[in-house]
């Protein structure tokens, strides 16, 4: 599997990996260990803080992750969902370019097949609805620069 080229020159530009890195060494299993995990999550603050960062936030009942409207940009559709299981958060941005999908894998991949196979960054931890706040303003910080870096 490779990433797509437009895809992986947005994310070098970005320096997504470094950025990913830094995010998970600072959430990371070590700070808080598994007994302290925030697993059970109240789903409305996480709607309230994804909608504070200005983006229309939905759950998916059926698949249980919380996702933002998609946003047409051109030729482009961008989304952005929010997997948070066990204490964990996992990260997916889709992307769309003319209707073909370009990009919907999680952020623990996008390492792997920029750097090799073997590469992994773990995911960031979450112990508290500050850690969530956190996480997810960097992440969609992120997101922000991956959108304008791909429309150049």
């Amino acid at each position: 599997m490779e990433l797509n080229s437009k895809i992986k020159c947005a994310l070098q530009e970005i320096d997504f990996v470094n950025r990913y890195e830094k995010i998970a060494e600072e959430y990371n299993a070590n700070r808080t260990p598994s007994n302290n995990r925030l697993v059970h999550v109240d789903g409305e603050e996480v709607m309230e803080t994804i909608a504070s960062l200005g983006y229309q936030p939905s759950f998916d009942a059926k698949e249980k992750f919380y996702k933002i409207k998609e946003e047409k940009n051109g030729e482009f559709t961008f989304g952005f969902h929010i997997i948070l299981r066990d204490g964990n958060v996992d990260l997916v941005w889709i992307v769309k370019e003319n209707k073909e999908l370009l990009l919907g894998l999680p952020w623990s991949l996008y390492s792997r097949l920029l750097i090799n196979p073997d590469y992994k960054i773990s995911y960031p931890v979450i112990g508290s609805y500050e850690d969530i706040d956190d996480i997810l303003e960097k992440a969609f910080t992120m997101f922000e620069d991956f959108k304008q870096a791909l429309r150049k």
